[in-house]
C-alpha cells in the first residue's frame, strides 16, 4: 500500500504541533511540517520545509512535492491586544490570502485534500439560551479575524469547485490542553494557587470548548474518509458547561477547591466595561454553544476525551511544566 504524504502548517503551533505527534505515532502517514523557525525539535520521523512567512506570495512548491494531503493550522491567530491601525488587512493577507496562495498551488502540485482549521467566530460571538451554532449556519462573523477566517473558507470552497481538490473546513471554539496559552491558562494558573475568583455566579451561561486531543483526532479523520469531502464540521468535546460548573471541574481535576465568590454578572459587566475587559466578560458571561452532530453522523466520529479528563490532561501539563527544577 502507498503511504500519503501529509503536510502539516503551524507544525510548531499549539494545534499543529500536536497533529504531527499524533501523525508520527500512528506511522500511517509520511509527515512534513512547513515551520518558520529552525532547529525546534520535531517528532521522529517528521521531515521538515523552511517557510519564512505565510502570504500571497509565498513559494510552498518544495513543501507541496509528492503531498496528497495539507493540512493548513498556520494562521495569524486571534489578537487580544490588537495593536495594528488596520487589524482587518493583517489578517487578510495571512489568512485569506495566505492560506488560498498556498492552496492554488497544492492544487496544481495535484493535492487531492485540504484540510482547513477555522474558527467558530465564522458562526458568531456567541448563542442566545435557546440557540446553538450547527456547521451549515448563515456565517455571521463579527470581528477582523472571524471575517478573515470567513472569507478564506469561502475562497476555499471556490477554489474546490473550479480544481476538483476536496477541501474540508473545521471550526473549534476554545480549544485547550496540555501547552495552553492566553485566558485558559491563566485560569488555570488562578485554580491551581487558589485565587478567588468572582465567577460563581455565572451559572445560566453554557460554553462549548474542545479538548486538543479531540480536535486533533477529528483532523485526522478529515484526512482520508470519503464523506468529509467538501464538507463544514464543528468540533467540541460533546457537553456544554457553565463558567462556574467549568471551574469546579477544572479544580477537580487538580486535585484542589476551588475559590469562587458569587458577584452578580451585571456587576461583573459594568466593572468590566470600566477597565477595558468587556470582550473577557463578554466570554465569561455568555454563552457559545456548537452541535457537533454533523461529525458524529457523517463521519461516525465521537470525541475521545470526555471534558474532565481533557481539563486533567490540561491540568496535570500545567503542573509538570511550572514544577520548580531539582539541582
Amino acid at each position: 500500500m502507498t503511504v500519503r504524504t501529509v503536510l502539516v502548517t503551524g507544525g510548531t503551533g499549539f494545534v499543529g504541533g500536536r497533529v504531527l505527534k499524533r501523525l508520527s505515532n500512528d506511522g500511517s502517514h509520511s509527515v512534513r511540517a512547513a515551520t518558520r523557525s529552525r532547529g525546534l525539535a520535531l517528532p521522529e520521523g517528521v521531515s521538515t520545509v523552511s517557510i519564512e512567512s505565510i502570504g500571497p506570495e509565498t513559494d510552498w512548491k518544495p513543501a507541496l512535492e509528492s503531498v496528497s494531503a495539507v493540512i493548513h493550522c498556520a494562521a495569524r491567530a486571534h489578537v487580544m491586544q490588537e495593536t495594528s491601525s488596520d487589524p482587518l488587512a493583517e489578517y487578510r493577507h495571512v489568512n485569506v490570502e495566505g492560506t488560498l496562495g498556498l492552496a492554488r498551488q497544492a492544487a496544481e502540485a495535484g493535492v487531492q485534500r485540504f484540510v482547513f482549521l477555522s474558527s467558530i467566530k465564522v458562526n458568531g460571538e456567541e448563542t442566545a439560551d435557546d440557540e446553538i451554532f450547527r456547521a451549515d449556519d448563515v456565517p455571521a462573523p463579527e470581528d477582523p479575524y472571524g471575517v478573515s477566517k470567513r472569507e478564506a473558507e469561502d475562497g476555499l470552497m471556490a477554489l474546490g469547485r473550479q480544481t476538483g481538490m476536496e477541501i474540508v473546513i473545521i471550526r473549534p471554539p476554545l480549544v485547550y490542553g496540555p501547552g495552553v496559552k492566553g485566558n485558559f491558562a491563566s485560569i488555570l494558573r488562578w485554580v491551581e494557587k487558589g485565587v478567588p475568583l468572582p465567577l460563581g455566579a455565572i451559572c445560566n451561561n453554557r460554553r462549548s470548548l474542545v479538548a486538543l486531543d479531540n480536535l486533533v483526532d477529528l483532523i485526522v479523520t478529515c484526512i482520508d474518509h470519503p464523506a468529509a469531502r467538501n464538507q463544514v464540521f464543528l468540533a467540541g468535546d460533546g457537553e456544554d458547561v457553565s463558567t462556574t460548573a467549568l471551574l469546579n471541574r477544572l479544580a477537580h481535576a487538580m486535585n484542589r477547591r476551588a475559590r469562587l465568590l458569587s458577584v452578580a454578572p451585571n456587576l461583573l459587566q459594568v466593572t468590566a466595561r470600566l477597565v477595558g475587559k468587556q470582550e473577557m466578560m463578554r466570554r465569561l458571561c455568555g454563552s457559545l454553544r456548537v452541535d457537533i452532530s454533523k461529525a458524529r453522523e457523517i463521519l461516525g466520529w465521537t470525541p475521545p476525551l470526555s471534558l474532565d479528563e481533557g481539563l486533567r490532561q490540561a491540568a496535570r501539563a500545567l503542573h509538570a511544566r511550572e514544577r520548580p527544577s531539582r539541582s
